[in-house]
């Protein structure tokens, strides 16, 4: 139980820090129109890292494998943040 508990304290850590640097690209000096490819690279830098914890937890309840489920969501915003940060590079 501790273990399960731990494994969704550094999932929810690591989203937080992937939002955080998602702000980042929020951050840049704004230009006279963004690109459609950087606006979604700004959506899924600053909402993705919470969709895939959302969808962590889902499939924890669904399922009742929740150490499994905090992994796949720790993945899943590590990949939402990297897919984020080269859609819209600056």
């Amino acid at each position: 139980m501790v273990t399960v508990v731990l494994a969704w304290l550094a999932a929810l850590a690591v989203g937080v820090a992937a939002v955080l640097f998602g702000q980042t690209a929020r951050a840049t000096p704004r230009r006279r129109r963004r690109s459609r490819r950087r606006r979604i690279g700004l959506f899924v830098s600053l909402s993705g890292p919470w969709l895939a914890l959302l969808g962590g937890v889902a499939a924890g309840a669904l399922t009742g494998a929740w150490l499994a489920a905090a992994a796949g969501a720790g993945t899943g915003v590590v990949v939402t943040a990297v897919a984020g940060f080269l859609l819209s590079p600056h």
